[in-house]
C-alpha cells in the first residue's frame, strides 16, 4: 500500500476519537464508511480536523519507553536490567543497524509532519469551513492553524534533538520538508544545516503564536458562548505559551557548547528571554496564579496539574510503569535501576553536596539525612514503600547480597536501587481493590523552564544579574524551595545556594547542571543534556556504578559504593540517521562516528 493512502486510512480510523477530543460531536454528521483519497479529505471538515488531531495521538504518553526512562538507561543515571535491550546495546557500543530504537521516531515525526503539511499547504486547512456561524468558525480555524504550526515545530524539534549532529565537519540537522511529501516514496532528501533547522522551528513557533490563544483557559474567553470552541476544554492541545517554551528549549540547545562553538551569547539571551516569558505567565497572570503554586509538589497523576506547560494526552488508569520500577518481590519486573552516580548527586538535608565536609555525609550510613528529594525519587536498601495517606508499610526493600531484591535475578535492578519517582504510592497489587491512576508525560513543566532560564541567564549575565527581572540564583531558589512528591519540604534556608552563586558563572553552572540532573531524572532528558554540554566523549563514557551491600550477623550493613556495574563505550556523541534511509537517499549524509551505518 502506498504510504500516502496509509496515512489517510489512519486518519479515518481515528476520526471518532478526534471528534471527541475536539468536542464537536454535536454538529457533525456521522462519519461515513469506506476509504477516502487525499482529495476526499477536503469534503469532510471532520477529516480536515483529523489531520491535526491525529498528531497528538502519535506522541508517547508515559515515561516507560525509549523516550523516557530507557533513554536514561543510556546515561549515567540508570542501568537497564536487560543487557540485550537496544538502548543498553547503544550504551556499550554494540547496537546493530537492525536494532535501531530511534528508527520508529524518525517515521513518527515525518508521518506527523506530512499530515500537518497537508493541512497547511496553500492554507487549505485554514480555508475549510468548520461551522456555520462565522465567529465560531474563526475560533476553530485559528486554533487548528496555530496547532498545525506548533505541532510541526514540535516534531521538527524532536528530529533535531535526536538526529542533529556533525557530519563531514559541519553541524547538520534534518531534511526540512514543508510540503506534503511522502518521504517513503522516491525521494532523495538532503539534511538542512543545524542553524537552518533551528530557524525553521522558531519560524513555525512564531507563526503558531499569531493564531493561538496564550493558553486554553476559560477565564481567557470572555464570551461564555465561545467556550464550546475555545478555552479549558482544549487543555492539552498546543497554545501560545507552549510555543514560547519550545523556543526556550531550542535556543538552550543551540546555545550549548556542542552546538555553539563560537559561544554566541545572543543564543543564551534568547533562551533566557523565552523561558522567562513562560515563568512570568505562570507567576504573574491573574487567575493562573490562583491555581498555580510555585512551591507545590508535582502531581504526576493529575493531567490538569497547574505546573504543566504542555503534557501528552493521558493513558487511563494503569500500572505499567509501577510494574517496571518495582522489583520482583513486589510483583514488579525490575526493568531499570538508578545508578550510584545519580544517588551521589543528591545533597544532604542541609543542602551541601556529599563531597563537602559540612554536609556530614557518612559513607558507612549513606542514606541517612539526605535531601528529602532523594527519598521521594529512589528506593534504597531497607527503604519502605508506605501507602499514600497512611502509615501502612506495603513493602520493605532488601538489597543486600542474596536478599530478595538484590541484583542478580532478571526481575531485580542491576544496581541495588529501584525507582520511586512517578510511582503511585496508593498502588498495592495485594489489595482487594487495586487503585491504579492515569499516567501522562509532562513534556514541558514549570521546573523545566526554571532550569532553562537559570542555565541561560547564568551564561548571559552570571548568577545574580538583573537583566531579566529574575536572576539565575532566584530561579534555582524557587526550585530548591519546592515541596517533593512524598511530603518532604524544600530548603527554607540554603547557604550552599548562596555560596555557589557567589563563586561566579562557572561554579554556578555546575550547580545548575546537578540540580537539573536531580529534577529531571528518569524523564529522558539527560541523554541530550550530556551531549549538548560536552564537546568530547569523556563524560558519556564514564563507567556507571552500583551499590554492593553486605548484611552482617548483627543486622548492620556494609556498603561498597564504587563497584562498576557497566562500562560505556560511545564512539559518537550523536545518534545515527536511520541506516536504510541513508542507503536509500544518496543526499542524506550520516552523522560522524557511524561509519558502519553509511
Amino acid at each position: 500500500m502506498h504510504l500516502k493512502s496509509f496515512y489517510i486510512k489512519n486518519i479515518l480510523s481515528l476520526t471518532i476519537a478526534v471528534l471527541g477530543l475536539a468536542s464537536c460531536v454535536d454538529y457533525l454528521e456521522p462519519y461515513p464508511n469506506g476509504n477516502r483519497t487525499t482529495d476526499d479529505i477536503w469534503k469532510y471538515q471532520d477529516m480536515v480536523q483529523g489531520l491535526v488531531g491525529q498528531c497528538y495521538d502519535n506522541m508517547t504518553r508515559n515515561y516507560n519507553d525509549n523516550e523516557g526512562v530507557f533513554l536514561d538507561g543510556a546515561t549515567d543515571d540508570v542501568v537497564i536490567t536487560s543487557t540485550t535491550h537496544p538502548l543498553n546495546r547503544l550504551a556499550v557500543g554494540a547496537m546493530p543497524t537492525s536494532l535501531d530504537p530511534f528508527r520508529t521516531y524518525w517515521d513518527r515525526d515525518y508521518r506527523s509532519i506530512y499530515l500537518l503539511n497537508l493541512f497547511l499547504k496553500d492554507r487549505r486547512g485554514y480555508n475549510t469551513r468548520f461551522l456555520v456561524d462565522p465567529h465560531l468558525d474563526s475560533l476553530v480555524k485559528n486554533r487548528l492553524q496555530g496547532e498545525a504550526f506548533a505541532l510541526r515545530a514540535w516534531f521538527q524539534w524532536d528530529l533535531l534533538q535526536k538526529f542533529g549532529g556533525m557530519a563531514n565537519g559541519q553541524l547538520m540537522g534534518f531534511p526540512i520538508v514543508l510540503d506534503p511529501v511522502d518521504i517513503k516514496a522516491e525521494t532523495n532528501l538532503a539534511r538542512g544545516t543545524y542553524d537552518a533547522c533551528v530557524k525553521q522551528i522558531i519560524a513555525d513557533c512564531d507563526s503558531a503564536y499569531k493564531y493561538l490563544p496564550i493558553a486554553h483557559r476559560d477565564f481567557l474567553v470572555k464570551n461564555v458562548n465561545d467556550r464550546a470552541y475555545a478555552g479549558g476544554r482544549y487543555w492539552g492541545r498546543m497554545d501560545g505559551i507552549t510555543t514560547r517554551a519550545i523556543k526556550a528549549l531550542v535556543y538552550l540547545t543551540w546555545a550549548s557548547p556542542r552546538f555553539n562553538p563560537s559561544n554566541d551569547m545572543t543564543r543564551w539571551d534568547l533562551a533566557a528571554q523565552n523561558a522567562k516569558e513562560v515563568i512570568d505567565f505562570k507567576m504573574k497572570t491573574d487567575a493562573v496564579t490562583n491555581g498555580f503554586n510555585a512551591t507545590k509538589a508535582v502531581n504526576w497523576f493529575d493531567p490538569n496539574f497547574p505546573g504543566i506547560i504542555w503534557a501528552s494526552r493521558y493513558n487511563n488508569a494503569n500500572d505499567a510503569m509501577e510494574r517496571m520500577f518495582y522489583p520482583g518481590g513486589f510483583q514488579g519486573t525490575g526493568s531499570v535501576g538508578a545508578t550510584q552516580d545519580l544517588v551521589d548527586a543528591f545533597p544532604m538535608k542541609n543542602g551541601y553536596p556529599i563531597t563537602d565536609p559540612r554536609s556530614k555525609y557518612d559513607p558507612a550510613n549513606p542514606y541517612a539525612d539526605r535531601d528529602p528529594r532523594f527519598y521521594a525519587t529512589i528506593f534504597h536498601n531497607n527503604a519502605k514503600a508506605v501507602k499514600i495517606n497512611s502509615d501502612k508499610v506495603m513493602y520493605t526493600f532488601e538489597n543486600w547480597q542474596n536478599a530478595k531484591d538484590a541484583a542478580g535475578p532478571a526481575v531485580n535492578s542491576r544496581t541495588n536501587y529501584h525507582i520511586k519517582k512517578m510511582v503511585f504510592m496508593g498502588l498495592n497489587w495485594s489489595d482487594n481493590s487495586i487503585n491504579r491512576q492515569p499516567h501522562s508525560k509532562f513534556y514541558i513543566r514549570w521546573e523545566h523552564m526554571l532550569l532553562a532560564f537559570a542555565e541561560a541567564a547564568n551564561q548571559a549575565e552570571g548568577p545574580e544579574g538583573g537583566k531579566y527581572g529574575m536572576s539565575a540564583r532566584d530561579a534555582m531558589e524557587y526550585l530548591r524551595k519546592k515541596d517533593n512528591t512524598d511530603g518532604g519540604k524544600g530548603f527554607t534556608t540554603d547557604p550552599y545556594l548562596a555560596e555557589a552563586a557567589s563563586k561566579g558563572k562557572a561554579v554556578f553552572d555546575g550547580f545548575i547542571k546537578n540540580e537539573r540532573r536531580i529534577e529531571t531524572c528518569f524523564e529522558g532528558m539527560r541523554f541530550f543534556d550530556l551531549r549538548r554540554w560536552s564537546t568530547n566523549l569523556t563524560d558519556l563514557n564514564r563507567p556507571v556504578r552500583m551499590a554492593k551491600i553486605t548484611r552482617n550477623s548483627d543486622g548492620s550493613f556494609e556498603y561498597k559504593l564504587d563497584e562498576v556495574v557497566e562500562a560505556r563505550s560511545y564512539r559518537s556523541a550523536f545518534l545515527p540517521i536511520p541506516y536504510d534511509e541513508v542507503l536509500r537517499m544518496s543526499k542524506l549524509v550520516q552523522n560522524d562516528g557511524w561509519e558502519a551505518w553509511k
